[in-house]
This record gives C-alpha cells, structure tokens and sequence, in this order.
C-alpha cells in the first residue's frame, strides 16, 4: 500500500505570500505560525509505530483477562453443576 505523505515548504509558502503583495514580515509571522501547526497537528512514523505498539500490547491484556474471565466462568458452571447434581 502506497503512502502520499503532505509536506509543507515553507519558503514557497513565504514567496507566495510576498508575491502577492503581503508585506515581509507579515508574510514570515504567518508562514512560520502555519509550519508550527502543521508540525503538531501530522502524525510521524515514529507516532504511528508507538500507537501500533499501544494497540498490540492492549490486545494482548485484553486476550489475557477475556481467557480468564472464560476459564472462571466455566469453573464457576462446573462447581454449581456438581452442586446441584447431589
């Protein structure tokens, strides 16, 4: 599966904006202000790999705690079965 990653250039953003007639300063406080909420708002590589790792060891807890659940559920049917059979 291919992956399209959305990258930012925050030069040509800069000489866009001055292009267009936005003055220096105002050009760079807004490039700059746009290049920070960019950078927290995409998720890494490295963000996506430590979710995976989250999501395995949850599965793996849930797994455990389902299997011992199921296996007191059927000692619990097991002791009242033989309870009520004498």
């Amino acid at each position: 599966m291919g992956m399209s990653i959305a990258t930012f250039d925050k030069l040509i953003y800069l000489e866009t904006l001055k292009a267009s007639g936005i003055p220096d300063d105002q050009a760079r406080a807004h490039a700059h202000a746009l290049d920070e909420a960019l950078r927290d708002a995409v998720a890494t590589k490295a963000d996506i790999f430590a979710i995976r790792s989250d999501m395995e060891l949850l599965k793996r807890d849930l797994t455990i705690r389902l299997g011992t659940m199921l296996a007191a559920s059927v000692a619990i049917v097991a002791t009242v079965v033989k309870l009520l059979s004498h």
